[in-house]
């Protein structure tokens, strides 16, 4: 599967969720229904958030980093993926910090995590 742009996170989940309702499809997902709008609205989320809908669309987070990785999707069973999630749920990406610095971040950690479980 060809990497996404980060920016495209919103839409992907907004053609997912299609015509369910924001609140069901939150819960189903694990985060709230106003961050679930604010991403549909092209806001980029934090980074346990960020797991989540990548869980939820079954896409790898570096799918939309730029990395090339031979799995699109996620396996249906735990991963190291769920441990990232729940490991950076204390970070959150300020609203107003460039698009750059967010994906070195967001790589940096996802290369971390790869070393750790390697």
């Amino acid at each position: 599967m060809p990497p996404h742009r980060l920016e495209t996170l919103g839409v992907l989940v907004r053609e997912k969720r299609k015509s369910r309702k924001l609140r069901e499809v939150a819960a189903e997902i694990g985060i709230g229904a106003a961050t679930l709008m604010r991403v549909e609205g092209g806001k980029i989320p934090d980074v346990a958030t960020f797991g989540k809908i990548c869980h939820w669309l079954q896409i790898q987070p570096g799918n939309f980093l730029g990395f090339e990785d031979h799995k699109s999707k996620l396996p249906h069973q735990s991963s190291p993926l769920d441990h990232l999630t729940h490991v950076s749920a204390h970070m959150r990406t300020d609203s107003t910090a460039h698009q750059m610095t967010l994906q070195a971040l967001a790589q940096m950690i996802l290369l971390a995590r790869n070393t750790q479980f390697e």
